[in-house]
């Protein structure tokens, strides 16, 4: 029986995007998982990674070689399109392919995805547990009568690791010579760099994205153990050579015993190698000692989520958080210095411009060194989506739309004119603190100061569209 995964991202850089940046340059840990727990139970797994694909006729191609018996595919909200795209394709090609749907879009709007009559599966939640026993039902010639199955809950520490080659093997066979099992996306990760995931669920109780991760993940959080990690890290080391990382979770910090635990062992291992995480303003400026310890562990960078600077609105999300704390933990993170990756919105439903305004000189005040600013884009799942639905805001007309980008307009009630000034007012120092970094970088790299200084006079150039070759 072949079964073959299908990693469908491609909105953000489209085909052919292999290696570029955060949307194209890392694996989907989801299919990951589920391709090392399919060979635990005796069965293979190979993928198709549209990022890697020409277009629409190579994957056609590539679904007609595999001819697979079993197709999984996994979708957030914003791959809708491509992931029905993908199945109207694999039922031309063989009708009798049996096509199994999951991910955060299949458990949030499960309605909508069980209306196509061309997937046989749904599998909501999580899938390594459920999806291998379906390999194995459909083996044995006694599937399942049901569309819709709710994925069972696994024991974080009883998974196989991840399968990266899954994604490096097909990267591979499209061409891509990567140095590095995923790309890093700032200075401070040098490759090779990789990504894992520490847990999963979260504690907090954000109107932007609650209930909606609980019913993906249960309420709260479920976290590996910290040995189940250094085992993972130390896995990595000797197959990828790594010299950074990021963990993907959505707070690590929100257990600061387990965070002591994980710097002691893994300074105890011998690692070295530097790495992000993303964590919270308030549990920044409560627990310094735990930062400290973090730093002297390897933290490089923070990944925060300032979201607002009005504490109006702050408390209308549900964050916990105000403007103080923001500016605060920014701070403490300068202090130690630690880069700061500001994740924040603009355009939030009941928003004024005057609060808008609190945001951006938020972030004069904070100068992040990467900032990534979003429209606020109302997802299925949440409380806040269902706000906009009550009063009649949402403009998402597409599932493209669902993608945060700061590009289009996303809610009714808002000057889009006027918040995209906002957007650029609040960056005004992104050019001058990424030269800054690079300047930082090239010094290091190169053991000539003229040649680093050459160097990075050409990158300003190319930022600033001029050419200053000569």
């Amino acid at each position: 029986m072949r079964t073959t995964l299908i990693y469908a991202g491609v909105g953000g850089k489209g085909f052919a995007s292999v290696g570029q940046g955060m949307d194209s340059g890392w694996i989907g840990h989801g299919l990951a998982y589920l391709a090392a727990c399919a060979r635990r139970k005796g069965f293979e797994a190979d993928l198709i990674d549209l990022r890697a694909l020409r277009d629409w006729e190579d994957f056609r191609e590539q679904v007609s070689i595999r001819q697979p018996t079993v197709c999984g595919l996994t979708m957030m909200s914003v791959d809708f399109n491509p992931v029905m795209k993908c199945i109207d394709i694999i039922k031309e090609i063989d009708p009798n392919t049996i096509v199994v749907v999951g991910g955060a879009h299949a458990t949030l709007a499960t309605g909508e995805v069980l209306a196509n009559p061309k997937i046989d599966y749904v599998v909501t939640g999580e899938g390594e547990i459920t999806f291998p026993n379906l390999l194995s039902a459909i083996q044995n010639g006694n599937p399942p009568i049901q569309r819709l199955l709710v994925g069972e809950r696994p024991d974080l520490d009883s998974l196989p690791f991840p399968d990266r080659d899954l994604f490096l093997n097909e990267w591979r066979r499209a061409g891509y010579d990567l140095s590095s099992p995923e790309a890093p996306f700032v200075p401070e990760l040098p490759p090779p760099f990789v990504t894992l995931i520490a847990g999963r669920g979260c504690r907090y109780n954000c109107s932007f994205c609650k209930p909606g991760e609980d019913l993906i993940f249960g309420k709260g959080t479920r976290r590996r153990s910290v040995a189940n990690i250094i085992a993972e890290l130390k896995y990595l080391l000797e197959r990828y050579h790594f010299n950074s990382f990021m963990f993907h979770d959505d707070t690590l910090t929100e257990d600061r015993h387990w965070v002591s635990e994980f710097c002691r062992a893994y300074r105890a291992a011998g690692f070295r190698a530097p790495f992000f995480c993303q964590s919270r303003a308030e549990i920044i400026v409560q627990h310094e000692d735990m930062v400290a310890e973090m730093v002297k562990a390897g933290l490089r960078g923070f990944f925060i989520g300032f979201e607002s600077g009005s504490d109006r609105v702050l408390r209308f999300l549900r964050k916990g958080t105000t403007r103080a704390t923001n500016i605060a933990a920014a701070d403490v993170c300068k202090r130690y210095g630690i880069a700061i990756w500001a994740n924040y919105m603009l355009g939030l439903p009941t928003e004024t411009k005057d609060e808008v305004l609190e945001t951006v000189s938020m972030l004069k005040r904070i100068d992040p060194d990467y900032y990534s600013p979003a429209f606020y884009t109302p997802h299925p799942g949440s409380d806040l989506y269902n706000y906009c639905l009550e009063h009649d805001l949402s403009l998402i007309t597409d599932h493209e739309s669902y993608r945060r980008n700061p590009t289009e307009p996303k809610i009714k009630g808002h000057d889009y004119a006027f918040l995209k000034w906002a957007l650029a007012e609040s960056q005004k120092r992104a050019l001058a603190n990424a030269i800054k970094r690079e300047a930082s970088y090239l010094l290091r790299r190169y053991a000539s100061p003229r040649k680093a200084v050459r160097k990075l006079t050409e990158m300003t150039g190319a930022a600033l569209g001029k050419n200053t070759s000569a």
